[in-house]
Formats: C-alpha cells, structure tokens, sequence
C-alpha cells in the first residue's frame, strides 16, 4: 500500500536515486522510470474536466508573421492547469487515504486545484498559507471547500507547519509539481495541443511556463513520443527565476538564493527531482524574460481575447516573442503554440502591468535629458522628439549645483520594430542640439521610484542608496525601522504598492563610513532582497544634486 502521510518537500536531493512508491510496476518502463505516454493516456482528468480551446492569435501571428496558437488554461473552472495534476493526484489515491484527507501548502493555483478536486472526489483538504496571503485567494480556497490555515510570516514557516500536520494526522501531501502523477495530469496539455493542431506534424514549437516544471516536463515527456520530430518543447523562466535553466546547464538542481516574486505563480528556488530529470532528457532549451515583457505579453492576450492573465499565465507569450526575435524568426511563417497557464490576477496589479506593457512592448522609451536652463530649450527638446507621442514630462528646475542646466525626466512612444536605431539617431540629434540625452528605459530605480518622486534633489552628507523588496507582511516595515536604532538615519523613502507579495521601497540611509560595516552586517540580518542605487545616475542627476 501506497504510504499515508508524506513531507512537504518538493524535492529529493539530487544525489538520492528517486523512487516511485504510487506506481505499479505496469507503469514503469524497463528502467524502472515512469512510463508517461501510459500515464498521460490513462489519467484521470477527464472525469471532470473538458479539452480547454487552442486558438489562434490572429493579431499576434499578424504582427510577428508567425502562426501563434494560444492553449487557453485560463478557462479552467479554477483559471488555470493546476487542477488538471491535483485532480490526477487524488483520484488515484485508495479509501483509506481519502477518508483520512489530504493537505498542501500553497498561496496560489495549485491551492485551488485541490481544492476543487477535494470537492469533486469527496476528500477532505486541508491547505496551509501563509498569514499574509490576499484574503481573495481564501475566500477561493474556502469557497471551493477547503479547509484554510494561515501560520507562519512566508512561505517556508507555512511550509512547515504543514509537513508537522501531514506527519501528525497520517494526511496525504499533494505536490505541486514533483510526483508522476502530477506530471502525467499536467501532460495532458500536450496530449490536447497534437489532437486540438491544424497539421500538429508541422508545429515548429511548444512554449510553456516554468515553476517547479511540472508542466513543462509532462507536455514534452507526450510530445516527444507521440509528436512530430521538428516539433520542439521550451520552457520559459523569468530573469530572476532561472531554476531551470541554471540545473540544465550544470547538470544538476540549483537551488537559487532569492526568486522574482512579480510571476508567482512560478516563483521556485528549486525545480522538482523528477521534472528535472525528464527536462534534462527531453526538453529543447530555456527561455528567459523580463516582467516589462511579461506586462506586455499580458496586454497582448488581452487584445486577442479579452481575457486579463496573470503575469505567470503570460510568461511563456514572453519567452516565445524574446525567443522569436532574439532568433531573427519575424515573418518565418513558423508555428508555435503557447500555453496561457492561468488568469489569477490580483485586480491591484493592474496598474503596474499597464504602465510596464508599453515598455516591454518596446513601443516606449524613458529618457533623461539634461538641457541649457534657458528660454526657448522645452520647445528645442520637443522638436527633437517631435512627431512623437510624449506619454510623461517631469522637470523640477535646480538652482543648487547646475543653475545653467535643467534636467528632464520624458518618456514617448517609439516604433518597436525599429527602437535601436531610433534611440541612437534621437540621441545623436539631442547631441547636436546642445542637449544630453541618456536612455534609462532599463534603468529600475527610474521605472519604480524615480519618476514618481523627482522634484527635490538635496546634497545629503553619508547617503547611501538602497532598493529594497520588502515583504508584504504584518511588521516588515517595522523590522526594518527596529533594525536602524543604531542611530543610522532615513533621508529618503518611497514606496509604491503594485499588488505584488513584495513592497518596492527605495531609501536612502546616512551611514558614515565608519559604521559601513557595521551596516552591511544590519542588511545581512535583515534579509530582503536589496541593490545599492547610491551610483544609478538617475539618483545623481535628479534626487542627489
């Protein structure tokens, strides 16, 4: 018998040989691996789910002169794939293990999809979440059943509690990603895509987020045996969750410091043992994106079909589109399929998807000019950037250190098609007007803080500059204010809420360089994820003179 209770670590070590105690040995091949293609063909999800639509993104195929399919995960009764590996998961569960119930610790997706398998199959579920954790998202969980526990600041004391709990009541843990089972549900994706493809035997490639990689791996554990050899199969990874794609290149699971928290739904340190190793043995190549691309992908699913994704739900958009130009693929006549992996939207990201998309999208351009503090100079730099459209103008006239100089602070739209060259011949032009011009469109101090607070610049004696993340959770702030009772003092703060799980806050600090390491010490105890600004020229030029 299968055993009842399990611990809520996602991963083996990699040095242990991985086992699969909920197989019978007819679902392992001759190596004693899981035979996926029996798996895949034999889950379970169809008891209570229907083939999600693979449509054509006609604007998109327009505009990159490909063929882009969208498998619409996002019309999921929960709003995404996670279901589909949840409900395989339990369904194969015996009555003993039922009765006693399940647990998981998730905040997210995978919440949710046991949830509704727990409802749908009769089986109590218990999920564990952090106390920080928007209450919409338990009001979901409970809506569909399930019974909430909120302990613990952040996801690990979560995580604990809930291994505590699963050992202690005998209770069955559901993994997100790292099981057979889980895998083969998620593969079921895959198994739509070749059956759903116009001509599937001439589908160039397959995009797909990666988290712990559980879809990924059971998309191309089907593909790869069932489909076309030109067909390839690509995860895609943020810049600052590239779990995946590090492992790969070193052979073996990384386990990464600190992981971007704006794509959530697939923010893991570590990826799954067993996603892992069919990845390595399967999949074609990681791509790797931006949040700024990330937001634009999102408003790209919006225009073809009205549907609002989460940024985790438009990752893979984001890698195909990096992946397509990078590879100089626009007007190939490929065609690729990308799975829109869920719609969780906070309603409060909004605002930062909106304002990044047209960034990402390429179609914007953030500068700093610096211009001759005389009369006539607006209407010279406007005609340099003229017949553009100027989507923001921000100037505070400085009398301190350059009483001659102004600096500006402009954004404006530009042709995506041909940014570079249009950035360098702007910058040429402002040149030769007088004028300096920098492109700061990269520049994350500028995009997050700066231009929102220009206005004031001071010369502040021992000002060191920090962007921090700050976790949203009660008592973040206080901590870090509890922390600088040394003496050290807060010169400049702003903080921004994007319906992110972090807050994004830019301070600056006066520490005398005696007391540097005394400081640097502070921030090691602190851990939130920082980057010192005290030399980004956007401070220099309009916060610091």
């Amino acid at each position: 018998m299968p055993p009842t209770a399990t611990t809520v670590e996602y991963a083996s070590d990699a040095s242990k040989p991985i086992s699969y105690p909920r197989l019978a040995s007819h679902h392992l091949l001759n190596n004693q691996t899981p035979d996926y293609l029996r798996l895949i063909l034999t889950a379970k999800v169809y008891e209570i789910l229907t083939e999600t639509p693979l449509v054509l993104a006609t604007n998109l195929s327009t505009k990159l002169g490909n063929e882009i399919w969208l498998k619409r995960e996002d019309l999921q009764e929960v709003f995404s794939f996670k279901i589909r590996g949840a409900y395989n998961f339990m369904a194969s569960l015996n009555e003993e293990e039922r009765w006693k119930g399940v647990i998981t610790c998730s905040a997210g997706n995978h919440a949710q999809g046991v949830a509704l398998s727990g409802s749908k199959l009769n089986i109590p579920c218990t999920i564990v979440m952090p106390r920080g954790t928007p209450s919409i998202k338990v009001r979901n969980v409970q809506r569909l059943g399930a019974k909430v526990i909120l302990h613990g600041l952040d996801f690990d004391e979560a995580k604990a509690e809930c291994s505590r709990l699963a050992i202690a009541h005998g209770l069955v843990f559901v993994p997100p990603y790292d099981d057979p089972l889980v895998i083969a549900g998620q593969g079921t994706v895959g198994l739509e895509v070749l059956k759903q493809m116009p001509r599937a035997d001439d589908l160039d490639g397959i995009f797909a987020s990666v988290g712990g990689g559980g879809l990924v791996a059971g998309i191309a554990a089907y593909v790869k045996r069932i489909g076309s050899p030109k067909t390839k199969v690509f995860g895609v990874e943020t810049v600052d969750g590239d779990a995946m794609e590090r492992s790969l290149a070193k052979g073996e699971r990384v386990t990464l410091s600190e992981v971007g928290l704006f794509s959530d739904g697939t923010a893991v340190k570590i990826v799954g043992s067993e996603s892992f190793r069919v990845c390595q043995e399967l999949l074609d190549g990681v791509v790797k994106t931006d949040n700024d691309a990330i937001c634009a992908a999102i408003k790209d699913i919006f225009e073809e079909t009205r549907s609002i994704t989460e940024p985790a739900g438009a990752l893979a958009l984001a890698g195909l589109k990096n992946y397509i130009l990078k590879n100089d693929l626009v007007g190939a006549q490929k065609r690729f399929v990308v799975v829109v992996s869920g719609a969780n939207m906070n309603f409060d990201r909004l605002r930062f998807v909106a304002e990044r998309a047209e960034l990402g999208e390429g179609r914007e351009a953030l500068f700093s000019v610096d211009i001759p503090e005389i009369r006539g100079s607006f209407l010279a730099l406007h005609t340099v950037i003229h017949p553009r459209d100027i989507t923001e103008f921000i100037y505070r006239y400085n009398k301190n250190t350059e009483p001659d100089r102004a600096h500006i602070l402009v954004s404006f739209k530009v042709d995506a098609k041909t940014r570079e060259t249009e950035i360098r011949s702007l910058l040429r032009d402002l040149e030769a007007a007088g004028m300096k011009g920098h492109d700061i469109s990269d520049n994350e101090l500028a995009k997050s803080h700066g231009r929102y607070m220009i206005g004031g610049p001071q010369l502040v004696p021992n000002e060191r500059i920090f962007r921090f993340e700050f976790p949203e959770r009660p008592n973040a702030l206080r901590t870090f204010l509890l922390g600088l009772q040394h003496g050290w003092n807060i010169s400049l703060f702003h903080y921004r809420n994007h319906g992110a799980d972090v807050g994004k806050v830019l301070a600056g600090i006066q520490v005398p360089p005696c007391e540097y390491e005394q400081f640097d010490e502070f921030l090691k105890k602190l851990d939130y994820t920082y980057v010192e600004e005290t030399e980004n020229p956007v401070y220099k030029r309009f916060l610091l003179e």
